[in-house]
């Protein structure tokens, strides 16, 4: 689910520098989100997530749809969930006190990134991108997120 760079300036490596990872419908190491996703594993980025996202992204790796995606990785979807795990720090975000995006989902990501006070959301959700800022946090694509990092 989504990720976050600083959008005070901050170069992605300075310290301090604080990311959020929300919205990842499913994270491939080819596609952009896996690079994120890498990136935070080489400890350039710090991701973030809470339970209501794990429980999202166990369920979308889950679907048969994804399932020959998933197998191409050479993971099953429980490791590639148990992976992210280990590379997204898990905050306590609350319920956001009323429905701000045009789907309740997305507002997981948004409780998330406020509870993990991040500089920047990453993600490929319409619902999210189309408000372009959440409490002076940007939000932007999983490639714009790269570029701001490099």
């Amino acid at each position: 689910m989504p990720c976050a760079v600083p959008a005070r300036a901050a170069p992605a490596h300075e310290a301090g520098a604080r990311y959020q990872c929300a919205g990842f419908r499913v994270s491939l190491a080819r596609h952009t989100p896996g690079q994120l996703i890498e990136l935070a594993a080489e400890k350039e980025i710090k991701l973030f997530t809470s339970r209501a996202l794990l429980d999202e992204l166990a369920a979308t790796l889950a679907k048969k749809k994804l399932a020959k995606p998933v197998a191409a990785t050479g993971l099953s979807a429980g490791q590639m969930l148990r992976n992210y795990r280990r590379v997204a720090t898990l905050v306590t975000a609350r319920r956001l006190a009323q429905q701000v995006s045009r789907e309740s989902d997305a507002d997981a990501v948004l409780a998330c990134a406020l509870a993990a006070d991040v500089d920047l959301i990453a993600s490929g959700d319409d619902d999210l991108l189309v408000l372009k800022h959440f409490h002076d946090i940007p939000i932007v694509t999983p490639a714009e997120a790269i570029k701001l990092i490099s």
